[in-house]
């Protein structure tokens, strides 16, 4: 069986498409990929015949995805296809779109094998018993019903999936596939309910089914950054696990033997109520250059009872020192725009940046996504402008809650200066009186500047040429978040 894969475009390497390719390859099937930023995906499925269409959604690109499906349909008769990833597994109701056969939530791998087998077993009407498949079925006739079957339990030993098949997407992206940096993922899930992610909704459907974090063996991920060394360009190494310091004996373990095996710097995520002096520690003697951690909000009441992160401002700043003193660059992860809050919410947010010294401060205007926490408290207190479906591509420079005009003039603006703020505060009374000023490009630029030299020479180190260096930031620039 033939399926094609289609992406929007790439940032950098889809896990997720690259784990369900090398599950099917093993299987026995043909895979491509279509990134739409680079080609037309109906052309790259007319001259490929796939038997099925596999698309991975997050919400604000489902309308992309359900056009390109409904085109590759038209050009491809008898083309089966899939939705999975977020949006699918969270807002299930896509099942019933124009053009979509059928959706999977959750795990992918095994669900995926299974029906592609399926499909070229008995044909569509051989799918409708699979575990984590939800199917639309009309015709005959009858009323229109929908098929959920639940899902299979999470894929407990990791270490028994392939290596992701990154062939696939380095054959297709000369960019990606040149850079000296690459991207890796040590486990899966998160033990934490921040009500703006989907961690807790998941754990909802697949309660009973197996631990919501695992970890693949210090062995498997060393055996797998090896392979992509002797392969492929590797000077920098970007693990983008959620919480990369979960397990304190895993990491130990990785301390002791990923400077002899591997010895490359390395970027990882962590959380500031976990940071230790013993863990900065270990970071340092296995070879870590930077990590990244959540501040969020400045607001005690927003974090911890909106938010539910749990941790207080002495947590954040301690964390920060300690990171500091390590020797560790570090970068945060900030939100403005939150239901409940007001811009002085958000400069405190910018100032508890100020207090923390990052080496950069990334900034997100709050986006509401469907079944997580926060964005069902949104929708029902009415903070939301329209409907899910209404969230664009990219919605993160711009707010769909229910502020009147001048705040989302304000949040825009805000975010543009949020990290120059961060680094030179004697800007902050400047950027406030910027606030009324519309959006442009130059705030545009200011902001992919100092973020683009900030990333490169502080969080992500790596020498480049001067080609390489223009091609990376013609591309860096091309990215809208």
């Amino acid at each position: 069986m033939r399926v094609l894969f289609v992406a929007q475009q790439i940032d950098y390497e889809p896990q997720g498409i690259m784990h369900l390719s090398s599950a099917l390859k093993a299987a026995g099937h043909d895979v491509e990929l279509a990134v739409g930023a680079h080609q037309d995906p109906v052309a790259v499925a007319g001259a490929f015949r796939p038997d099925v269409a596999a698309y991975s959604v997050i919400t604000g690109s489902q309308r992309y995805y359900l056009d390109v499906n409904r085109r590759i349909k038209a050009q491809v008769p008898g083309v089966f296809s899939v939705f999975g990833g977020p949006h699918p597994t969270f807002f299930p109701e896509m099942v019933e779109a124009d053009g979509v056969d059928g959706i999977c939530r959750g795990e992918g791998e095994g669900a995926m094998v299974e029906l592609v087998g399926a499909l070229a077993n008995g044909g569509p009407r051989a799918v409708l018993e699979l575990d984590n498949w939800s199917f639309h079925q009309n015709g005959d006739g009858r009323e229109a019903v929908t098929i959920t079957n639940p899902v299979r339990p999470y894929v407990e030993d990791l270490d028994s999936l392939p290596f992701p098949d990154r062939a696939l997407v380095y054959e297709r992206d000369p960019i990606a596939a040149k850079s000296k940096i690459k991207h890796f993922l040590t486990g899966r899930g998160c033990p934490y309910n921040c009500t703006y992610c989907f961690n807790h909704a998941l754990s909802e459907i697949y309660r009973g089914k197996g631990r919501r974090f695992r970890q693949r063996s210090v062995g498997h991920v060393i055996e797998e950054i090896r392979w992509v060394r002797d392969h492929y360009p590797l000077e920098f190494v970007v693990f983008v696990d959620d919480t990369f310091v979960l397990s304190p004996d895993w990491l130990a373990e990785f301390a002791e033997t990923y400077p002899r095996e591997i010895g490359l710097p390395f970027f990882c995520n962590t959380r500031a109520n976990l940071v230790t002096e013993e863990q900065v520690l270990l970071l340092r003697e296995a070879g870590c250059h930077s990590v990244s951690m959540g501040i969020e909000t400045g607001d005690d009441r927003i974090r911890n009872g909106l938010l539910k992160r749990r941790m207080s401002k002495d947590q954040i700043l301690e964390a920060a020192r300690l990171i500091r003193e390590g020797g560790l660059h570090f970068t945060t992860t900030n939100m403005i725009g939150l239901p409940t809050s007001t811009l002085e919410d958000d400069f405190a947010t910018l100032e508890l940046n100020v207090q923390a010294q990052p080496s950069y401060a990334h900034v997100f205007i709050f986006q509401p996504y469907p079944r997580t926490e926060l964005g069902e408290f949104t929708r029902e207190h009415g903070w939301m402008v329209g409907t899910f479906d209404d969230i664009g591509e990219v919605a993160w420079d711009h707010s769909v809650l229910e502020f009147d005009q001048e705040h989302k003039r304000g949040l825009a603006v805000l975010q543009r200066f949020f990290a120059i703020g961060v680094e030179w505060p004697w800007t902050v009374p400047f950027i406030k009186r910027l606030l009324w000023v519309p959006d442009n490009p130059v705030f545009w630029l200011l902001n992919k500047g100092w973020k683009g030299w900030a990333i490169k020479n502080r969080v992500h180190p790596v020498r480049l040429s001067l080609r390489e260096i223009i091609e990376t930031a013609w591309h860096f620039m091309k990215i809208k978040s």
